[in-house]
């Protein structure tokens, strides 16, 4: 709803999360919801000395352990006022680090730079020709496609706040969401950061000054966690749009997501209920669904990589991987537009904070399309009151509705369906059951057929129009024609362009594996589907 965050914002959020904290804390320990203050104190400072133990540290964790043992010693002789300066302390060092920032300037300058440069990598221009005026920005329009219901998003954006929540396929999304609002003349949105983005200094100098708030998955503290939700629930409050990863991280395995946290997304419920109480012009949130769709993705390597190991899966944090590595950056960029690849940013309908349906005035919708006050849904004896229980019910909701509508906004691209066609004939003509095994048997002396490869791409792509018929899922063109020859040239021509290995590569009349994680990974998202059936090869260990 808000243009940008106003500066005078920025501390008295800051302030209001510490203090709403504090209270919360206090309130529970007195009513014996929660373990005595001294408790609850050890408990944090016990999370943050076994995270600094393990090595999941940045900045000077010499400091940070002489910070903790320091609260740890004076803890056991502390008097009651003393605990509550040290939760006090605590809570102000968490929502500190968290917090982001704003600055009118450094939107400014990226909102005119970053489509510059992008533009630029996407025509190979040097810098210098860049300055000639040359049309890289037209060059980026056309490289990223945005789609779905675009005249929603306006309107609810007038109507109230946004909440974005997008798949999550790289650490690029947050780039191509944050150049998609500009493009839209949606205003900047507050969102969180992985710690592990900031080592990309360029990147990193942005996102603290375009309102990014920083997350550090390795932080296990329950007073940490709790100042994350509740400095989403506060910007949300005072009318900034945010954008959530329901997912938490990316995608490791490339499929659309099948399980979210429902954390952040709960702090929607949380807004509006103190927005009700507080009788709040900015009132209404939505929550609105985005697909990202990439053709090639610049971690898939790494990703795909992690999710094979099966150790630690979502708890593993990758700090150094292809988004770190500027060279991998240019050549990623520079492989999209070699191949005239695009960018698929797809908006789903939107939901209210319940998972219910909207109409075009943003009301509330029943199941059978009846206009509902979702205010009743937080009513206690006719007010607005918390109920955790009833309230984690109504996350889980919209959860499910989430899925449901990634599921039908995915778009099949061509990598997608020709790597689904390849590792299905691969799959049937295999002698091993096992899944890890089977993908280990599969070597660069591997090939197929052309003519069978078209044929069985062309039952997949039969089956994947009468899905986008049914509103199911989403085509591209070539798909959606039925052009099985443009399918397979620009699949091989993505495939052969970025990762270090080909993916596939054709050699006469023949299609040679390259890399078989790879193409497990492109696979993987159209899995779910039911197509030319297949298994579903992410429930299980087997392949049959």
């Amino acid at each position: 709803m808000l243009r940008s965050m106003r500066p005078e914002d920025q501390p008295k959020i800051r302030s209001e999360v510490s203090s709403r904290l504090f209270d919360s804390v206090l309130a529970q320990t007195q009513r014996g919801d929660q373990h005595r203050l001294s408790e609850v104190i050890n408990d944090n400072l016990y999370h943050e000395l076994e995270r600094l133990r393990r090595g999941d540290c940045d900045g000077d964790p010499a400091a940070d352990k002489s910070f903790y043992m320091d609260l740890r010693r004076k803890l056991p002789h502390a008097s009651d006022a003393q605990q509550q300066k040290m939760l006090r302390t605590l809570l102000d060092r968490f929502v500190d680090e968290i917090c982001g920032n704003f600055d009118e300037r450094v939107y400014r300058v990226s909102t005119r730079f970053v489509p510059l440069a992008l533009g630029g990598l996407l025509t190979g221009l040097s810098p210098g020709r860049l300055l000639e005026g040359l049309d890289v920005q037209g060059s980026l329009d056309r490289h990223v496609v945005i789609d779905g219901d675009v005249e929603q998003v306006h309107r609810l954006n007038e109507l109230g706040t946004l909440v974005f929540a997008p798949t999550h396929v790289s650490n690029l999304d947050s780039v191509v969401l944050g150049y998609t609002f500009h493009r839209m003349g949606l205003p900047p949105v507050i969102y969180g950061a992985g710690l592990n983005l900031f080592t990309n200094r360029l990147m990193g100098y942005f996102m603290r000054n375009l309102g990014a708030y920083t997350v550090d998955r390795r932080k296990t503290a329950p007073l940490y966690k709790n100042s994350l939700k509740e400095y989403a629930t506060a910007t949300l409050e005072m009318g900034y749009n945010n954008l959530f990863f329901p997912g938490g991280t990316r995608c490791r395995n490339g499929a659309i997501e099948t399980q979210l946290k429902k954390g952040l997304l709960g702090t929607s419920i949380g807004a509006y209920r103190n927005n009700l109480t507080a009788r709040a012009d900015t009132g209404r949130i939505f929550i609105v669904p985005v697909n990202l769709s990439f053709p090639l993705v610049l971690e898939a390597a790494t990703l795909i990589r992690e999710h094979l190991r099966r150790s630690g899966r979502a708890r593993y944090i990758i700090v150094d991987d292809e988004f770190s590595r500027a060279r991998r950056w240019f050549d990623f960029i520079r492989g999209l537009v070699t191949m005239d690849a695009k960018i698929h940013v797809t908006f789903g309908d939107a939901l209210d904070p319940f998972g219910n349906d909207l109409n075009e005035d943003g009301d509330s919708l029943d199941p059978t399309g009846r206009v509902i006050d979702p205010a009743r849904y937080l009513h206690v004896d006719g007010k607005p009151a918390a109920d955790t229980r009833r309230d984690m019910e109504y996350t889980r909701m919209v959860s499910s509705k989430l899925m449901d509508r990634y599921r039908q906004n995915n778009v099949a691209l061509e990598t997608h369906a020709l790597a689904f066609t390849c590792l299905e004939l691969y799959r049937r003509n295999a002698s091993e059951q096992d899944l890890y095994r089977f993908l280990r048997s599969l070597g660069p002396e591997m090939s197929l057929n052309m003519d069978e490869v078209e044929q069985t791409l062309g039952e997949l792509i039969d089956q994947l129009q009468a899905l986008e018929a049914a509103g199911k899922i989403r085509c591209t063109d070539a798909i959606r024609e039925g052009d099985i020859d443009t399918i397979i040239r620009r699949g091989l021509r993505s495939f052969g362009t970025y990762h270090t290995t080909p993916v596939l590569e054709r050699r006469g009349v023949r299609i040679h594996l390259g890399d078989t994680n790879l193409l497990f990974y492109y696979r993987n998202r159209l899995e779910g589907y039911g197509l030319l059936g297949a298994p579903n090869l992410l429930e299980g260990d087997t392949i049959s």
